[in-house]
């Protein structure tokens, strides 16, 4: 997963209400809390629900800061300029010229807008003026922006108040915005940055109008004292901890969160930590030996993993993991040739010999990933060769199709595809795959060798045809590519578990109980992205898809870390580097876990309490993918989510190391790159 996989989208709706996300803001303006001469304003009416939220975390005084947006002439909602309660008005000059306003249309859009303005000013506050703002830190909050013309005026207002210091927060703004009022304020606190952005009202999924009573209600109740302080979220937290060394939990907590799950989604919040690697071995190890797991499923290629298990079964030619993992050479490559990944196959190798002495079922490996397409045609074409020489070379005949992108470059074909420099091989691609299937359908019963192989065999057509599909979509909406990739993941699991039902060997007359299967994949695919903004753009995750498919009988266990290394790259397709992982963002999941003061530790969410409360608040949430920015790391790395209900429980450990490729590259045996980006950002 890159970095891009994690950026805004369209139609995030993060917070539930105005008071949510007045919380968030809270924590990430929480280092104001117990400064002097503190003064928060809500722009009336929205602003106010939210700045009382934040008031209340800072323990400071609150004030209504009403401005009148200037509509233009017929259509009011959209905003020329804004007016102030000083009778200070902002325009865009821009949109007065391009809408050929005269100065007297102006005033006459201003004297309207004053009286309402000064109707509002006399209901909120009963008679008192404002709040003196001289020599004050002034935070301006409003429930959003969109040109910011509100806020503009608001500021220009607040600034001949003589404060010291002026802020301005806001749940959701364009980048633009924030970045224009951020160059004209001391500090511009944007909580999300939708892009594209389209209205304020789609971060939220209550937007109700704000009354002039609420305004009234809310000014008239004291903030102090009405926050509970960060101290005491940390302690409930600390409280709800379990030690787990090293990341592994303590054998009885793991039994009694897995149970009967017959799906266990494994995580990590980055693709080259070794601590998440080996935890999660670790955690699988166990699986197999006490809860009887009889595979696991990898974010890897088919045909590179199925290389894995033919090794496993001693059905191959490679005589070590090391050899087997060697079909890994698609960047990135140290994701599964590492010396944690070759440790784990190994030990599950002479696992499966005892299994075999015993007469027990073994354990194999499988991927779910679809970049492999020129691989997997390959593997089609080769199974064919042995069983029908026939319908091999009908496959050469349709897979010939892609010949005109030379080498195994998906995204070329894609791309060529997808602008009209290349044909479209769909149909081909389609017409292979129903050919197969029929074949399949043909075969009432096979013997478990073969019928292994020949589910690998459909399984790369199914890539061949979804990895088509994909690259063509990649250059489309995103959204649509990153959900046909879970999509065939899920689907690509889901099979397994009939296949293995049917032919495996913990099948007893084909009618054994149902497989059990562990999933090793980044957090943002294990995940729910309904408790994410991803979810709130219409994206899918592997985590949500078996969640609705088997209910309880699924676990998802995320990972997180504050600081430490990470094995990266700098860019799509370079070289592995060994990289620092900065400290976690303020208002982070992963900062809060860093303030319970416990180097590894467990939170269960599957069980209720204060701990799983205070975590269905959105939180932003760490996502290190292959590829490492931080001199971006905000915008890159960073989203929001709600960890309790994304995950059943999460593993956090607070300092991590880098991932040991099995091959490392010079850049990274000569360690961490020099830190020459701007801190500041």
């Amino acid at each position: 997963m890159t970095e891009t996989e994690v950026r805004s989208g369209a139609h995030r709706r993060v917070f539930r209400d105005r008071h949510e996300a007045g919380r968030v803001l809270g924590g990430l303006l929480e280092h104001y809390r117990g400064e002097p001469d503190l003064l928060v304003l809500g722009l009336a009416r929205g602003g106010v629900p939210v700045a009382w939220e934040v008031a209340a975390a800072l323990d400071a005084p609150l004030d209504a800061m009403v401005v009148r947006k200037l509509g233009a002439p017929g259509n009011p909602e959209f905003a020329i300029g804004a007016l102030a309660a000083d009778g200070r008005i902002v325009l865009n000059d821009d949109l007065v010229r391009a809408l050929r306003l005269t100065p007297e249309q102006v005033r006459s859009i201003a004297n309207t807008e004053a009286e309402e303005l000064h109707r509002r000013e006399a209901a909120y506050r009963g008679g008192r003026g404002p709040l003196a703002v001289a020599g004050r830190t002034v935070i301006l909050v409003d429930d959003g922006l969109a040109t910011g013309a509100s806020m503009f005026a608001a500021v220009e207002a607040i600034r001949m108040g003589e404060p010291k210091r002026i802020v301005v927060a806001v749940p959701a703004a364009p980048e633009s915005t924030c970045r224009e009022l951020g160059g004209y304020v001391d500090e511009m606190v944007c909580a999300t940055v939708p892009s594209p952005f389209r209205a304020v009202g789609d971060s939220f999924w209550d937007f109700t109008q704000v009354t002039d009573e609420q305004v009234r209600v809310l000014l008239g109740t004291d903030t102090t004292g009405t926050a509970v302080p960060p101290l005491d979220i940390v302690a409930t937290v600390r409280a709800a901890a379990i030690e787990a060394p090293g990341g592994m939990p303590p054998d009885h907590v793991l039994d009694e969160l897995i149970g009967d799950a017959r799906i266990v989604l494994i995580g990590e919040s980055s693709h080259g930590t070794h601590e998440f690697y080996a935890a999660r071995a670790e955690i699988t190890r166990w699986l197999i030996e006490h809860k009887g797991f009889t595979a696991v499923c990898a974010e890897a290629d088919w045909p590179d993993a199925y290389r894995v298990n033919r090794y496993l079964h001693d059905r191959g030619g490679d005589i070590s993991a090391e050899e087997a993992l060697r079909g890994f050479e698609r960047f990135p490559a140290w994701m599964w040739r590492n010396t944690v990944v070759r440790d784990f196959i190994e030990w599950l190798h002479a696992h499966n010999r005892q299994q075999i002495r015993n007469s027990k079922p073994r354990t194999g490996f499988y991927g779910l990933d679809l970049y492999s397409m020129h691989r997997s045609m390959q593997e089609v074409v080769h199974y064919l060769d042995r069983v029908d020489p026939r319908a091999a070379q009908r496959a050469r005949t349709r897979y010939a199709c892609f010949d005109h992108v030379a080498g195994d470059d998906g995204e070329a074909y894609g791309f060529a595809a997808a602008f009209g420099a290349g044909k479209s091989c769909a149909a081909q691609a389609i017409r292979q795959l129903v050919e197969m299937q029929r074949a399949g359908l043909a075969h009432t019963e096979l013997e478990p060798v073969a019928a292994d192989a020949e589910f690998d065999a459909l399984r790369n057509a199914w890539s061949v045809r979804d990895a088509e599909v994909y690259y063509r979509a990649m250059f489309g909406d995103r959204v649509s590519s990153w959900n046909l990739r879970d999509r065939h993941m899920d689907d690509t699991l889901d099979a397994l578990v009939g296949h293995l039902h049917r032919y495996g060997e913990q099948a007893v007359d084909r009618a054994g109980p149902p497989a059990r299967i562990v999933v090793w994949a980044h957090n943002s695919h294990v995940g729910d992205a309904r408790a994410t903004e991803m979810g709130t753009e219409d994206q899918l995750t592997l985590g949500q898809l078996v969640r609705e498919r088997y209910g309880a009988a699924c676990r998802c266990i995320g990972f997180s870390t504050h600081i430490g290394t990470v094995t990266a790259s700098s860019e799509w397709g370079g070289p592995a580097i060994r990289e620092s992982v900065r400290p976690s963002l303020p208002s982070s999941a992963e900062e809060l876990a860093h303030d319970v003061g416990m180097p590894e530790f467990l939170l269960r969410f599957d069980i209720p309490g204060e701990a799983t409360e205070a975590l269905r608040h959105p939180r932003l949430q760490r996502a290190i993918g292959v590829v490492y920015r931080p001199g971006t790391e905000r915008q890159s790395h960073y989203y929001h989510s709600r960890v309790a209900d994304q995950f059943d429980a999460l593993i956090h450990i607070d300092h991590t190391t880098a991932l040991e490729p099995l091959e490392p590259t010079s850049e990274w045996s000569t360690g961490m790159t020099p830190e020459t980006y701007p801190t500041g950002l």
